[in-house]
């Protein structure tokens, strides 16, 4: 089985952009067997830094999934009241504005390769609760108007970010799980749109929500429970202070093992935690499945930022097998 790969978040080009550099780093990818296609950042063009450049050094077969959440934190930065949940009208709009530039990307990269080969964007519940006022009826306000674009065969998905929660202070703050996944049935039920409204459970960010291991397995059950759970992606946390930090979404990677040489020994993430989230998802089609972890030291050279993929590719390619 093949997977969506995070990649950038484990790019050599942690600060500035060095093109030769990155080509070297999409070559090196284009080996991974086990990749399906790339997890894809969208910021409010195709590519971040060149268009034309990520066209020519894309591996042709690759599909992909488009994830917002790097343009929405850029956003949130300049503008609090940002988001499709905002209930302040400039921000909702702002949102709906970038959606279409997402829309637009995805058309552009489908057309590049002559097929639809971008099969789902995840977008996410903005604003930060703790700055702005954020709600289910203006996301759901938001989610009709998308839904009455053509968003050229991708599906729309919504990643679950960590929630605003009275016990600690969030990193996103964005809407409960509650909240999407009753707009998201809401919507599936009278707007029956030809492809399901779903969400993607980032293993990283329900723990970190939930300050429990288990908390990704309570997430996913509550989406598998109404129908909506359509995906799963792999991120660490942790409560150490290691270089990724304590309590940060900083996409550690699962801990080392006798099988997994790479990784990061103080990941809540484990090899057992992977095998229980698949288990936990068994009769659910899910439509994204893979990982992302970014890479310490951020000095690390370009063989090892692809040891540790190919170490957490072959734990989650391990597991996939002996789940099934």
């Amino acid at each position: 089985m093949s997977f969506y790969l995070g990649a950038y978040a484990a790019s050599p080009n942690v600060s500035g952009w060095d093109p030769q550099l990155e080509a070297a780093y999409y070559q090196q990818l284009k080996s991974l067997e086990s990749v399906r296609g790339l997890e894809h950042p969208f910021l409010g063009s195709l590519h971040a830094q060149d268009d034309q450049w990520f066209l020519q050094h894309i591996d042709t077969k690759w599909d992909f999934v488009f994830t917002t959440i790097p343009g929405v934190m850029n956003a949130l930065a300049t503008l609090p009241t940002f988001g499709l949940a905002s209930t302040d009208e400039a921000g909702r709009e702002a949102a709906i504005a970038f959606m279409r530039q997402a829309n637009h990307a995805i058309a552009k990269l489908n057309t590049h390769l002559k097929r639809q080969a971008v099969t789902a964007i995840m977008l996410h519940s903005a604003p930060a609760r703790h700055n702005c006022a954020g709600s289910a009826a203006a996301f759901k306000t938001s989610m009709q108007t998308l839904l009455s674009w053509d968003w050229h065969g991708a599906r729309l998905l919504v990643e679950h970010c960590d929630a605003l929660i009275d016990s600690h202070a969030p990193s996103k703050g964005f809407l409960s799980l509650t909240d999407e996944l009753s707009v998201l049935s809401e919507l599936n039920a009278t707007q029956a749109p030809e492809l399901p409204l779903g969400v993607v459970i980032n293993w990283g960010r329900s723990v970190l929500e939930t300050r429990q291991p288990d908390g990704a397995l309570q997430h996913i059950a509550a989406a598998k429970a109404q129908g909506l759970l359509a995906g799963v992606m792999f991120s660490g946390i942790s409560d150490q202070a290691t270089e990724y930090g304590a309590w940060r979404d900083s996409h550690q990677p699962a801990q080392t093992n006798d099988l997994v040489a790479f990784g990061e020994p103080g990941s809540w993430l484990t090899e057992q935690a992977v095998a229980d989230t698949l288990q936990a998802c068994q009769g659910v089609n899910l439509a994204v499945l893979g990982l992302k972890i970014g890479i310490r030291p951020h000095s690390a050279d370009l063989t090892l930022r692809l040891n540790y993929l190919r170490a957490q590719l072959g734990m989650l390619q391990r597991q996939v097998a002996l789940c099934r």
